[in-house]
């Protein structure tokens, strides 16, 4: 082989490798996404309108309200790469115990993320009906009491408050260890609302489904007005990651009771895990393979449901 012959054919392999790296690097690095562990995508395809109905935007701009559990400062732009990995299009902003009443990050981050988005804000029963009418317009459509630790909202503000967002059409959303929700069982049984559990209603583990709580929020469920949300399975596990088996069985029984009352949220970007115990929301997303095996089902958890509840225009 001549000089010049051998010279060609080593700068076209040159050229080969170098057309071929770009395949694969940059892949991985497209789906590295803040507060989240693991590079590759779920598994399990996300139909079109896929909800995601439970994360949050932090802003370290707005100072912490008394209370709130310290957290990253998560931006629309990280929550974007969240999207682009696990395939969502749709979204939930749920303000976090953090800002208290002032609504102020998870609006703006509402506007920025834009009109695929819904939120659910804080508020207290000193609320302006002003104030509602305009936290309407800005696309939110329920009030969350995190009844988890001391905070800007109690248990007897939900009644009155119930009684002014209904006309609106919102739900009250509830975050709740299992004492908590047993001892406001009669609250629960009486409020003339929707109400929707946040992360599998905290169904104390290893007891799981044979636990009083599993027993109570299944009889709401049944009763009609009451969701729950197919999220946080690492919240209360004992079992741990990949299969999440004790939760797991929890969120497939709840999906069995009342799969037109389910909705699915990855919790982004995880404010209760420390940074070095972030879950792989790729493997948070394919836990829908087996807490809803039928495909059906699972178009209607991940889009039809979220349209219901969130008024999200209709597919």
């Amino acid at each position: 082989m001549t000089e010049t012959a051998a010279t060609r054919r080593t700068a076209l392999a040159a050229g080969a490798s170098l057309l071929a790296a770009p395949a694969f690097v940059p892949r991985a690095l497209a789906q590295t996404v803040p507060f989240s562990v693991g590079t590759e995508k779920p598994k399990l395809q996300a139909p079109p309108n896929a909800t995601d109905c439970h994360f949050h935007i932090y802003n370290d701009k707005y100072p912490p309200a008394p209370g709130g559990l310290p957290a990253p400062n998560a931006s629309p732009d990280d929550y974007r790469a969240l999207q682009r990995r696990i395939g969502t299009t749709r979204g939930v902003v749920v303000q976090p115990s953090l800002y208290g009443t002032d609504n102020s990050p998870t609006l703006l981050g509402m506007a920025a993320l834009g009109p695929n988005f819904r939120g659910v804000a804080v508020v207290n029963d000193k609320v302006e009906d002003a104030e509602l009418q305009r936290l309407h317009a800005a696309g939110i459509r329920g009030i969350r009491f995190n009844l988890a630790q001391a905070g800007a909202t109690t248990p007897g503000m939900m009644e009155p408050l119930a009684r002014r967002i209904k006309p609106m059409g919102w739900h009250i959303q509830i975050n709740a260890p299992a004492p908590v929700i047993m001892a406001q069982r009669e609250l629960f049984q009486r409020v003339d609302a929707t109400l929707v559990f946040d992360h599998l209603a905290h169904v104390p583990q290893p007891t799981g489904t044979s636990d009083p709580t599993f027993a109570f929020v299944k009889s709401l469920l049944e009763k009609g007005n009451v969701w729950m949300k197919l999220s946080g399975a690492y919240m209360d596990t004992k079992s741990g990651p990949p299969a999440y088996a004790d939760t797991s069985a929890v969120a497939r029984a709840f999906a069995q009771i009342a799969p037109d009352k389910m909705v699915w949220g990855s919790d982004w970007p995880h404010p209760t895990e420390k940074p070095d115990n972030k879950p792989d929301d790729a493997v948070l997303f394919d836990l829908l393979t087996t807490w809803v095996p039928d495909a059906a089902a699972r178009q209607r958890i991940l889009v039809d449901n979220p349209a219901r509840l969130y008024d999200f225009p209709r597919s």
